[in-house]
């Protein structure tokens, strides 16, 4: 099995999940099975609970601030695995959780799951990837038509939740894109953070 515990430019890492419900032109996993230093990334099977918490026992946590959910998978795919690590790594080694995520956990879920999520989430990072509905659906190919306007739900949702949520996008974005997604994150007080693409 691949690491499900893994170092990015000095951050921790956790994947849990291979399943997403998007296909975007730009994911990384596209490109290659892994990144920085992490040679492959592909789960050769959905880690149960256990299995997580056995490889989280051999981390060193002593060298990192924060645990970030995010991998080779959208993590609230797997939600009751990433409930149960993110409360286990809170309770028994004091860390300070960010999700990174699409942003559709509740069309996914069929239900609002951001109460469940902010009980042991500190900051959520949500990828926009898009100004609008149908550059949304074009770059990011959702399992969902309702995609766009949920994930901006979320976010909104999200803001009132958790202690801190940004909005996030790839630098990939003309000029004129990054600023209407910025006037959309402005909207609702929101940060949005540009991140490179690598």
């Amino acid at each position: 099995m691949a690491d499900i515990f893994y170092n990015y430019k000095n951050q921790l890492y956790a994947n849990i999940t291979n399943r997403c419900d998007c296909s975007c032109q730009f994911c990384v996993r596209t490109l290659k099975d892994g990144v920085g230093e992490n040679n492959y990334l592909w789960l050769n099977g959905e880690p149960t609970l256990d299995e997580i918490k056995q490889e989280m026992d051999k981390v060193d946590f002593s060298q990192y601030e924060e645990l970030v959910f995010c991998g080779y998978g959208e993590p609230t795919c797997a939600l009751e695995n990433l409930l149960e690590t993110a409360a286990y790594a809170k309770e028994k080694y004091g860390m300070r959780i960010r999700l990174n995520t699409n942003g559709l956990a509740n069309l996914y879920h069929k239900r609002n799951v951001i109460p469940e999520l902010a009980k042991v989430i500190d900051t959520v990072s949500i990828s926009l990837n898009a100004a609008t509905a149908e550059k949304y659906q074009e770059i990011t190919r959702p399992q969902f038509e309702n995609a766009y306007p949920a994930l901006l739900e979320f976010a909104e949702l999200a803001k009132k939740s958790f202690k801190h949520t940004q909005l996030s996008i790839v630098d990939v974005l003309s000029k004129e894109e990054i600023a209407a997604c910025q006037k959309i994150a402005d909207d609702r007080g929101i940060y949005l953070k540009i991140r490179k693409f690598s």
